[in-house]
């Protein structure tokens, strides 16, 4: 007897349920052999953490730095990466630095003339947060 259901490994329509699991209905592959289940949902991240998590990755933050900032792991930001086809730009002479700063303290940084004028620097929000970037140019010795 076939059903509708399409091995997850091989393609093949040629499966027959196999018990239950985890209260999931457990399929057989004819085909391969192979077991799975098909009602598994993961968790689902808002696309404004992909679209954050991305940009802070093109600025330079590290993986695990990204994964300190949003809270997301740095396997599934490397993942986004990867699907993405992101490369970061590679320039030695610029180093970037970041701040989370809450909007009072935002605000009283750029108040300070010294901090921004000349300087290369971008500011995102991150929940509730802003994150200052800013970039030093390494000192030639």
């Amino acid at each position: 007897m076939q059903n509708q259901k399409f091995c997850t490994r091989c393609n093949s329509n040629e499966t027959i349920k196999s018990g239950i699991v985890q209260n999931r209905q457990r399929y057989s592959c004819k085909a391969c052999g192979y077991n799975f289940t098909v009602d598994k949902k993961g968790k689902e991240i808002d696309n404004y953490f992909v679209v954050k998590a991305l940009q802070l990755y093109l600025e330079g933050i590290s993986l695990r730095e990204i994964e300190r900032i949003l809270g997301i792991s740095h396997v599934t930001v490397s993942n986004w990466v990867k699907k993405h086809g992101l490369k970061k730009p590679v320039n030695a002479t610029f180093h970037s630095t970041y701040r989370v700063l809450s909007f009072p303290e935002l605000a009283e940084f750029m108040q300070h003339k010294d901090n921004v004028a000349g300087k290369g620097m971008i500011i995102t929000q991150v929940g509730d947060k802003f994150m200052l970037i800013k970039w030093d140019r390494f000192r030639q010795v």
